[in-house]
C-alpha cells in the first residue's frame, strides 16, 4: 500500500477520537513577514500536540495483537500513547528521560498510565525500552520510526488540503522526522508544487546534518527550548529517506529566535506554544524575504510547556 493511501486510511481511523484542528489566519504575522500566514493549531489537539495522531493510529492497528504496549518519549509521544491506550482500554507503560518536561509527565500520569524513567537522553531511553521489549515480548511503539505513526501524523496534510488547497509552503519542525515525513508524503502526492520546509534549532540540527551527510550520523547537540525536536536518529530510521527526498529545504534558528517567536504568538494570538512550534515560526520570520505574498502554513506542533517556561514567556 502506498503511503498516501495509508495516510488517508489513518485519517479515517483516528477521526472519531481526535480534533480536526483549525487553520487560523494571522493578521499580525502576515503583516510582519509579508507572507499570507496561516497557523495550523495542533497545540489545541486533545493532548496538546500532533503526537496524538500517530500514536492513536498505531495503537488502533494493534487491536487483536496481544502484549503490553510500551514506548519511549520526551513527553508528547508518551502522552499520545497514553491517550490511545485510554481509547482502546489497554494496559501499557510510558518510559521517559529523567529530565522530561514536568508538565508532560503530569499530563501522562493524569491519564492513569504508569510512567517510568530511564536515561538522560531520549536516545538512551529508546534503546533501553526497545531492548526490554525484545526480551519480554512487549510491543514497542516508536515516536517516529514506524510507518503507522508516520501515517497518523500525515493526517495533518489531509486536513490542510481541505482547509487551504492553495498552499505555497508549509513550515514544519523536525526531530525524528515522523511529522514532516507523513505530511510531506501526502502533500507532495496531491500537490507537488508545495514547498516543504524543515525547521530545526541550531542547538539540535540532527536531521538536517544527516541529510547533508547523506546518511544517519551522530550529531552533537546542546540544550534547546525545542525539547520536542531534540535527540538523534536511531540507525535505519525509515524517516531519513523521506526527509532526504521530500523536504525541499532545511532552516536553522537560534534559541533567541525560538523564544521571540513563542512570545509573538502569545502576544498576538494569546496562545502558549512549545519551543518546537516556535522553531517553525522563527524559521519563517528569519527567511521572510523568500515568501513575500505567498500562502504559507506554519505548523504549531504543540503547546505542552512547563510552568517555568510559561512564566518566562509572560514575565520575560
Amino acid at each position: 500500500m502506498q503511503l498516501k493511501e495509508r495516510i488517508l486510511q489513518a485519517e479515517s481511523a483516528i477521526r472519531p477520537y481526535l480534533r480536526e484542528t483549525p487553520l487560523e489566519y494571522s493578521y499580525a504575522l502576515s503583516k510582519l513577514t509579508g507572507a499570507d500566514v496561516h497557523l495550523k493549531l495542533e497545540n489545541i489537539q486533545i493532548t496538546g500536540s500532533f503526537k496524538a495522531r500517530g500514536a492513536l493510529n498505531k495503537v488502533l492497528s494493534l487491536q487483536g495483537v496481544e502484549g503490553r504496549i510500551v514506548t519511549a518519549s520526551t513527553g508528547n509521544h508518551g502522552l499520545g500513547v497514553a491517550n490511545a491506550l485510554s481509547v482502546v482500554k489497554r494496559p501499557g507503560t510510558i518510559f521517559l528521560p529523567i529530565n522530561a518536561s514536568p508538565a508532560k509527565v503530569e499530563a501522562i500520569k493524569m491519564r492513569g498510565v504508569p510512567v517510568e524513567f530511564f536515561g538522560d537522553t531520549c536516545e538512551e531511553t529508546e534503546a533501553h525500552v526497545r531492548s526490554m521489549a525484545e526480551a519480554t515480548g512487549d510491543i514497542y511503539v516508536s515516536p517516529y520510526n514506524d510507518i503507522d505513526v508516520m501515517a497518523g501524523q500525515g493526517s495533518i496534510g489531509v486536513e490542510l488540503m481541505r482547509q487551504l488547497p492553495e498552499i505555497d509552503a508549509v513550515f514544519i519542525s523536525v526531530g525524528g522526522g515522523g511529522l514532516i515525513s507523513g505530511i510531506a508524503a501526502y502533500l507532495k502526492a496531491v500537490k507537488p508544487s508545495i514547498e516543504v520546509v524543515g525547521c530545526l534549532p541550531e542547538n539540535a540540527p540532527v536531521m538536517s546534518e544527516c541529510v547533508k551527510a547523506g546518511k544517519i550520523i551522530e550529531v552533537p547537540e546542546k540544550p534547546t527550548l525545542s525539547d520536542g525536536t531534540a535527540g538523534g536518529l536511531e540507525p535505519g530510521s525509515i524517516t531519513f529517506e523521506f526527509c532526504r527526498d521530500l523536504v525541499d529545504r532545511y532552516l536553522l534558528v537560534s534559541e533567541a529566535e525560538i523564544e521571540a517567536s513563542m512570545k509573538l504568538v502569545l502576544k498576538h494570538h494569546h496562545l502558549i506554544i512549545e519551543g518546537a512550534a516556535g522553531v517553525a515560526l522563527a524559521s519563517l520570520i528569519k527567511n521572510q524575504e523568500n515568501y513575500q505574498g505567498k500562502k504559507v502554513v506554519v505548523l504549531v506542533c504543540g503547546g505542552n510547556v512547563s510552568e517555568k517556561v510559561v512564566k518566562q514567556m509572560v514575565c520575560g
